[in-house]
């Protein structure tokens, strides 16, 4: 009897925690887990310095201190979110002034580093805005930045389509500080007042 009740339970213990781990992913994709961490109090366990290619060579992040920065993961051939993403951004940093836009960088590092050349980064990104750079790497270097901002992306096949397959990820903007330190991260769909009120928080920041 003892077997046979074990036989049971099993499976559906397994199961449970199954759904468990599968909800908990889904939460993190869509950025629900992470919502109380969204204010600039700073997130000092959250990235680090990496170096990435750019149309004008290597770009580290250590490059940019004494800068804000703005990291979004996306990819050239995204279909609407990525352009939704970078034109909100843009409009953002239209409402600048040109000295608080002197002081902000903001890259766009692809999740598609097969067919992401930096030739292409560089003329997708331009349609946006100068502010903003496309950076990509070697798919391993790639993931360890996405792994260092807890940034989630899978490539999905699309059998039929000329395009081959998609890229589906995260969406969010991080706001670095001019130490380097994550401030704030803006879920996708933040509107453009809401994102110069935290790049403002973010410039003014005095430690």
């Amino acid at each position: 009897m003892i077997e046979g009740k074990n036989s049971i339970v099993l499976p559906i213990v397994g199961g449970i925690i199954a759904l468990s781990v599968i909800f908990s992913v889904m939460l993190l994709w869509s950025g629900k887990l992470n919502d109380n961490d969204t204010s600039a109090k700073g997130h000092p366990n959250l990235g680090d310095d990496f170096t990435l290619q750019s149309a004008a060579g290597p770009v580290s992040l250590s490059d940019y201190r004494g800068k804000v920065v703005v990291l979004y993961f996306g990819y050239a051939f995204c279909p609407d979110v990525c352009p939704t993403s970078l034109g909100l951004l843009s409009l953002a940093f239209n409402k600048l002034s040109q000295d608080e836009l002197n002081d902000v960088q903001a890259f766009f590092i692809s999740v598609d580093p097969e067919r992401d050349t930096v030739e292409k980064l560089e003329k997708y990104v331009g349609v946006f805005h100068p502010s903003i750079m496309g950076i990509t790497g070697t798919p391993e270097e790639i993931a360890e930045v996405a792994r260092i901002y807890g940034a989630i992306y899978m490539k999905v096949e699309l059998p039929g389509s000329a395009l081959g397959y998609s890229v589906d990820h995260s969406s969010r903007y991080y706001l670095i500080d001019r130490e380097g330190v994550a401030r704030e991260l803006i879920p996708h769909g933040t509107s453009p007042e809401d994102i110069v009120v935290s790049l403002r928080e973010v410039l003014n920041i005095q430690e």
